[in-house]
């Protein structure tokens, strides 16, 4: 079972509440949607739109979202997503992500370093900003959403990306936040356009686990509308 929310909440309360970048919405929607279970893992995936003098919060859980008390009753919204909603063979989407490249370590002459597996040393994470870039990193996670953790192997993100059909996507916007005491930031995307299921157990997975990096931080969320072709 999924449920999908959405929450409006006014600019001034989100500063009084003290949500001032994605990190610390993160956790007041956590702590409001979620009440009253400490010890469970994060399930659920976040959206946060700034639109003028109010934002837009999307969740999509597998648990019943509340209403945090710092939302109007009038801002929120809740539905319970169907099973033939996944059924469908395209979807016209949005999603906001995290698209980054992760760079290689490299020796003072240039070498690949590896590690004591052969595997090679993996670097810091920067934004991917190229238009080319981004299209082929979306397509890519049609085709591979991710590694298994436990095998190693390549999970299908079980959709290809409708080319004959117009793919928008946003110049990258730089999300900053403060955690633990430190601060970094996140680069943000939103891509739009029509995808086609290929794999539809893979596709359910992917819809609920999200696409990219940066989950706790509003990315990776996938807002559908089922359409014929």
């Amino acid at each position: 079972m999924n449920w999908l929310a959405r929450l409006e909440v006014d600019a001034e309360t989100a500063r009084t509440e003290g949500m001032s970048d994605n990190y610390a919405w993160h956790k007041r929607l956590w702590e409001g949607c979620f009440p009253n279970e400490p010890d469970a893992g994060r399930d659920f995936l976040t959206r946060i739109d700034q639109l003028e003098g109010a934002f837009r919060i999307w969740i999509l859980a597998k648990r019943n979202p509340k209403r945090p008390h710092w939302c109007p009753h009038d801002g929120f919204a809740l539905n319970e997503i169907a099973a033939s909603f996944l059924t469908h063979r395209y979807y016209a989407f949005d999603l906001l992500a995290n698209p980054v490249k992760t760079l290689v370590q490299r020796g003072p002459n240039g070498e690949t370093l590896l590690r004591p597996n052969g595997k090679r040393k993996h670097g810091k994470r920067v934004p991917l900003v190229k238009h080319d870039e981004l299209r082929a990193w979306l397509i890519r996670k049609g085709k591979v959403r991710c590694r298994d953790k436990n095998t190693g192997l390549d999970v299908p993100g079980g959709f290809r990306i409708v080319e004959d059909k117009t793919l928008e996507i946003s110049p990258m916007i730089e999300h900053h936040f403060r955690k633990k005491g430190q601060s970094g930031y996140h680069g943000g995307v939103q891509f739009r356009g029509t995808l086609e299921v290929t794999e539809q157990e893979k596709f359910i997975e992917t819809y609920q686990s999200g696409i990219g990096s940066a989950k706790s931080f509003g990315f990776g969320l996938l807002l559908l509308s089922p359409i014929k072709m």
